[in-house]
């Protein structure tokens, strides 16, 4: 029998039981589906948080106050704690030539107020450099000046949100604002950015650093941004920071620092760890869809008894019967996953018109695995009734009719 006489076989005796048919190809769609969606979801995590990462900047380092490990030794005596980051260990971190650019971040919460309107708004004590670190762009007026940081002029830049709240579309340049118990000019409004790594930059007022310390009485940093000349020059930086803190904290060392490559290598290992297991635990169900098919199959066996006893009377090796039964189980297969793509590609659409800021794709290699799972599991699936079919006694299958 030529290989389409056998696939036409086939075909007729699946049309021949459309239920049956049906819900064999339905498991084997909703297998596959899950597969590919779970799968693009792993994907799509792991994308989202790289674009996270490198919305804040390249070739960058971020220096936080405290070490992030911990040594297993006797707790510290008398509640010692790290050492304050302050503006002048920002600035000393110029001193190195690995280091291109230098932002000191002071985070804090206050009431901005204008006309009557006020709300408590995120306010961040930066400097001039914050622009060129975290790729900000301006939608109006300029940012912050370059100058000494040390000097607590007067001067915000709105976020996109907060302009729009409290100027709407008219403009905020040299209008004034009050934060806290003070006054400030507006210069400047962001480009929309969005949020990135959970703060809504276009929710925020941005004041010069000194100002910062002035409004909230306090010196000490959230964290000091640091923008190394190239990607070569990210391990001198790092070293250069970790020296320079440790000369101006008096040997000790009290700080931690992450570069933004370390990152992005340890985020990028989780998750396509996490989407392996996703989709292997997804892949089980192509494993329970072949065992329906085998169940199934085995049914069928028995359903068409007399058809395999009449086809080995009219002279058809026991080979050949194997060949018809596996060739359904694989059409059941092929069918069912091409069913499970189309599935799947529906809930892609329905994702990314629901969540357009999630960037959920299916990679080419869990379409591939998924449909050579599928295959798989049909045909080793599909052989224990095969070779019983094969293995019919044409004369007793013949007398069950």
């Amino acid at each position: 029998m030529k290989i389409d006489d056998t696939l036409g076989f086939a075909f007729r005796s699946l049309r021949g039981y459309p239920l049956r048919t049906g819900l064999m190809l339905l498991a084997m769609a909703i297998g596959v589906a899950s597969v590919v969606l779970l799968t693009a979801l792993g994907e799509g995590a792991r994308r989202y948080v790289t674009q996270e990462f490198t919305s804040l900047g390249t070739h960058l380092l971020i220096v936080l106050p405290g070490r992030s490990e911990t040594t297993g030794g006797p707790p510290p005596l008398l509640g010692e704690t790290p050492r304050d980051l302050t503006l002048e260990d920002a600035l000393a971190l110029l001193r190195s030539s690995a280091v291109r650019r230098v932002a000191p971040v002071m985070v804090g919460s206050a009431p901005v107020a204008r006309d009557g309107l006020s709300r408590e708004t995120v306010i961040l004590g930066t400097t001039s450099a914050m622009a060129e670190v975290r790729n900000l762009s301006m939608a109006q007026g300029r940012f912050l000046p370059a100058g000494e940081a040390s000097r607590a002029e007067a001067l915000c830049v709105l976020g996109h949100k907060l302009k729009m709240e409290l100027f709407g579309n008219t403009s905020p340049l040299g209008r004034f604002v009050r934060i806290g118990e003070r006054r400030f000019r507006v210069i400047g409004a962001l480009a929309p950015k969005g949020q990135s790594l959970g703060v809504d930059i276009s929710d925020v007022a941005l004041i010069p650093v000194a100002s910062a310390s002035a409004l909230f009485n306090r010196v000490s940093l959230f964290r000091i941004l640091v923008q190394a000349r190239g990607r070569d020059a990210i391990p001198r930086a790092k070293k250069a920071v970790l020296d320079i803190i440790q000369e101006r904290h008096d040997g000790e060392d009290d700080i931690t620092v992450i570069t933004q490559d370390a990152m992005l290598a340890t985020f990028d290992r989780i998750f396509k760890t996490l989407t392996l297991a996703v989709a292997g635990i997804a892949a089980i169900s192509l494993a329970v869809a072949g065992i329906l098919i085998m169940n199934v199959m085995l049914v069928a066996v028995s359903q068409r008894t007399g058809e395999i006893g009449l086809l080995k009377a009219l002279g058809a090796p026991g080979g050949q019967i194997l060949r018809l039964f596996l060739s359904e189980s694989a059409m059941l297969s092929l069918v069912g996953a091409a069913l499970g793509l189309l599935l799947a590609g529906g809930g892609l659409l329905l994702a990314e018109r629901f969540f357009p800021n999630f960037p959920m794709a299916a990679p080419a290699w869990a379409l591939l695995a998924a449909v050579g799972i599928a295959l798989t599991s049909g045909l080793v699936f599909g052989v224990m009734p095969a070779r019983r079919a094969a293995r019919l006694d044409p004369v007793a299958a013949l007398s069950r009719r």
